[in-house]
């Protein structure tokens, strides 16, 4: 046995509201043509032309005279307080473009702009979107600018200098850019392909053998009974925030209530859950019970920084149920860390010795401290994989219990992509319920005339169930998922049974 354990521890609802009308305005001295594919073309500005800002009050444009003139011949201009440096071999024009650009859904509309090279480019954000939106784009000189978070029907706004050839811009929301929230800038007199785009950082590369720093607390996989209320109410409040991940390596987080996964629900078939949801985060969340039948329009909604709502659902239905958040994109805002469990015990759920909770997810990593990389989330390739939050925890502190004692593991897969095989080497299971019925045991005893067992709990993304074993002696019997390569990179762990 000890050479086995040693063997084993080397919808986008949040978009489209409907259609809305092309909100893209370019000041120029031509009336601006929108093509197909969301592209405008912006002609020469005119120094006296004038536009309605969003609240209707009129805005006259900035002249284009002597002043303006002068500061474009000058070799150095200044903005948002950085000096950066003009293309020579461009010859500025004195004049100034400026871009409206509106939200839907996950889209810039438009999502291409064509601004004449040598104009100086302003850039506004309508937020006509239903989340917090950024737009950061990426100079010639390789620096940034940024709108800054704009928040749901507000706007913000950016300088991009002189244009002297095609940009890009992208939201910067974890995964809104891979979700496609993406501009292109092209220059008229000058190629409009792409911008090759800075080689963007690599992420994070885990060391396996990393083992969980002393001061990071692993997360407490012991199960305590229901509470013996029938009303449960409690308040989730969405932080973001740099925790450790596993690996050696520390990533900023989602989170509810500074913890992943979330807080553990528990009661029973009947009880009411009344949950309040605060969000101190920086942009848009939301939360999605699985455990609750409700229409999903209002309690599910996505809320701004600042804002809360309340969810209330009955527990019709026993079993472990997942909840997530479920603002777009879900994928990434769950790989984050936006999940937790809720268990309904099943009538004549009996008592048992040991009971725990493992939650198996996969972590995509940004670079060290960053967010998590949202293409790798698209493309189902993590870097981690983790039982409650944080690979390897119950590697280097396992769980325990004695010989002879009934355990029981609640298991569920929060993905959110990817399946697992729960298994315990070493044990086998003889109970075993699985999206809300006994395969094994129960009440009615299923699988006892034939001496039934199993080896292996298999479960797709949100679902789950339990299983019950009884450690025959002492030793360290090794829980993994029996998908070997997410096993190797962190869903493991250990149950260490002594006298």
């Amino acid at each position: 046995m000890s050479n086995v354990s040693d063997a084993y521890s080397r919808e986008d609802r949040a978009g489209n509201a409907g259609s809305r009308a092309d909100r893209a305005a370019v000041t120029a001295g031509t009336a601006p043509a929108v093509g197909r594919g969301g592209r405008l073309r912006a002609g020469s500005a005119d120094p006296g032309a004038t536009r309605l800002d969003r609240r209707g009050a009129l805005v006259g444009l900035l002249t284009v005279g002597g002043t303006v003139a002068a500061g474009a011949a000058a070799a150095v201009w200044r903005e948002g307080g950085a000096s950066r440096r003009r293309d020579d071999s461009v010859a500025a024009t004195g004049r100034t473009t400026r871009v409206t650009v509106g939200v839907e859904g996950m889209r810039f509309v438009p999502d291409t702009v064509e601004v004449p090279v040598g104009d100086r480019l302003e850039v506004t954000l309508d937020n006509t979107g239903d989340q917090v939106h950024d737009l950061v784009l990426r100079l010639a000189d390789g620096t940034t600018a940024s709108t800054g978070r704009v928040a749901a029907g507000e706007r913000g706004s950016l300088e991009a200098g002189v244009v002297t050839g095609p940009l890009e811009g992208w939201c910067s929301i974890a995964g809104h850019r891979a979700q496609g929230m993406v501009l292109q800038v092209t220059a008229s007199g000058r190629s409009t392909s792409s911008p090759s785009a800075a080689s963007a950082a690599r992420g994070a590369v885990p060391d396996y053998a990393a083992t969980l720093p002393d001061d990071v607390a692993a997360f407490d996989a012991a199960l305590a009974p229901a509470e013996p209320v029938t009303v449960h109410e409690h308040t989730f409040t969405v932080t973001e925030q740099s925790m450790y991940v596993g690996g050696g390596v520390t990533q900023r987080r989602m989170t509810y209530n500074g913890q992943v996964p979330g807080p553990v629900l528990r009661g029973k078939v009947g009880d009411t859950f009344r949950i309040t949801l605060v969000n101190d985060g920086s942009m848009s969340h939301s939360i999605d019970f699985h455990a609750g039948v409700v229409p999903p329009d209002e309690v599910m909604r996505s809320v701004g920084p600042g804002e809360s709502l309340v969810y209330e659902f009955e527990a019709q239905r026993s079993g472990i149920w997942l909840y997530h958040c479920s603002t777009a994109p879900m994928s990434v805002h769950l790989a984050s860390g936006m999940y937790g469990a809720v268990i309904i015990d099943p009538p004549g759920l009996a008592e048992v010795d040991r009971e725990y909770l493992l939650i198996q997810s996969e972590i995509y990593l940004g670079p060290e401290g960053d967010e998590t990389d949202a293409d790798k989330v698209s493309a189902k390739t993590p870097d981690l994989l983790a039982f409650n939050g944080t690979a390897f925890q119950y590697r280097d502190r396992p769980l325990v219990a004695a010989p002879g004692e009934r355990v029981r593991i609640w298991v569920l897969d929060a993905g959110p992509s990817l399946p697992t095989a729960f298994h315990a080497v070493g044990l086998q299971f003889d109970q075993v319920f699985s999206e809300g019925a006994w395969t094994l045991g129960g009440p009615e005893e299923i699988g006892a005339a034939w001496s039934g067992g199993g080896q292996a709990l298999g479960l797709q993304p949100a679902q789950g169930g339990f299983v019950e074993c009884v450690p025959p002696a002492p030793g360290t019997y090794t829980l993994v998922s029996h998908a070997f390569a997410d096993m190797e990179k962190g869903a493991m762990g250990y149950l260490r049974v002594t006298a």
